[in-house]
């Protein structure tokens, strides 16, 4: 039986890489009273970064957009930092792209996470590539970072049936991450390596399709190199 990491793409080199991509955010995050400014973060997405974990209970502080709030704010605790989440739970990415200039570029933000993989199996591939690309570009074009984020775990998928949706989403992710050059997490990948290391699915999964405080503490690991820390606890 083949290593389950090798139905995850590597990351193509046109990806913004996490060094390059921080390079600013770090002098942002770094300035200190009275040379800096709010740095704002936005999770945009479906139920994962909402926080909802076994639905219909929400557990936002347990969730990826909390952690990486900490996990910002102990690497550079002079920074003033803002992690809004507008995601919301059932949502695909055509939903989220109509309210995106509304909910998220109203905002601001410095920094946009885009995490749709999952309910964006509903819709197919060619209409979830043209919501994200619509996102991903209205964004950059205020000076907004980007990170893409592949989909966390489902219990209900074969993790042996590379043609899965799950699997399919997650690699037009990273391509299109490399179309745009903007950063991807690769949730997805932090998974099967978790599997791969010994862990079960059901130690990191709240229910089938929302992952545990250790499920989202892989996204978490995923996401810190684009902030320039390297040591998530």
């Amino acid at each position: 039986m083949l290593p389950l990491l090798a139905f995850a793409s590597l990351l193509p080199l046109q990806v913004a890489s996490p060094k390059a991509f921080s390079a600013d955010l770090v002098k942002l995050l770094s300035a200190e009273w009275p040379a800096n400014r709010t740095v704002t973060i936005v999770c945009h997405g479906h139920s994962v970064p909402a926080g909802y974990f076994k639905t219909p209970e929400v557990r936002s502080f347990d969730a990826y957009p909390h952690l990486l709030h900490r996990a910002i704010k102990e690497k550079f605790p002079k920074a003033v930092v803002n992690v809004i989440v507008t995601a919301i739970g059932g949502e695909n990415s055509e939903q989220g792209a109509a309210r995106f200039d509304r909910d998220v570029l109203a905002l601001r933000p410095d920094v946009v996470t885009m995490d749709y993989g999952l309910n964006d199996r509903r819709i197919g591939l060619d209409r979830a590539k043209a919501s994200w690309t619509s996102m991903a570009e209205a964004a950059l074009k205020t000076g907004a970072k980007v990170i893409f984020l592949t989909p966390t775990w489902d219990l209900g998928v074969d993790p042996q049936n590379s043609q899965d949706p799950l699997f399919q989403h997650a690699s037009q992710i990273r391509d299109l991450a490399s179309q745009l050059r903007v950063g991807v997490a690769d949730s997805l990948a932090g998974f099967l390596r978790a599997h791969d290391g010994g862990a079960s699915w059901e130690s990191l999964m709240s229910q089938s399709n929302h992952p545990n405080r250790e499920g989202h503490k892989i996204v978490l690991s995923a996401l810190m190199p684009f902030f320039g820390i390297h040591d998530p606890e």
